[in-house]
């Protein structure tokens, strides 16, 4: 049977010269890299686009108690244009909701690229660094976390 099952092996291996029958170990953590990267630029856009919207409402909230045919000037393009706060505090607020509709939008998509992440990692069976690790060491472990070595903490954080 050990024979056999040798034979069946090395039969699929060279009628697949041309086509691997999957990636290698290499391609899928350069994917899975990848892809976790995909999902901390969403991140930092999506915090990125929350600092804005605080800016606007900073801003309106100033505009709002203010003259509405005082002059203001705002900042279009690079160019500093002068206008009125009537006509500014519109313009303003309709951003505001924009960005907000886009941070929903980027929220799902980290959603959707968390749960493919995930579904990546088991279907080719991906370890991170430090995760599990007291399952098998047992009082080893939790020792040394109290030494001052690795915290339990960052179990879950991806280690590259």
């Amino acid at each position: 049977m050990a024979a056999n099952s040798s034979s069946t092996g090395s039969k699929s291996s060279t009628s697949a010269v041309g086509k691997p029958s999957g990636p290698s170990a290499e391609q899928v953590v350069a994917t899975f890299q990848k892809m976790r990267q995909e999902q901390r630029s969403m991140a930092s856009k999506a915090a990125e686009l929350e600092m804005d919207i605080n800016e606007h409402s900073l801003v309106v909230d100033t505009l709002k108690d203010v003259d509405p045919s005082r002059k203001c000037f705002r900042l279009v393009g690079g160019v500093l244009v002068e206008r009125t706060v009537k006509e500014v505090l519109p313009a303003l607020e309709n951003n505001k909701e924009q960005i907000s509709k886009i941070i929903e939008t980027i929220n799902t998509q980290m959603q959707l690229k968390g749960r493919e992440l995930t579904e990546y990692r088991e279907r080719y069976n991906i370890r991170l660094v430090g995760e599990g690790e007291g399952e098998g060491q047992g009082q080893s472990a939790s020792s040394r976390d109290s030494e001052g070595g690795a915290s339990k903490s960052g179990a879950g954080v991806l280690v590259s």
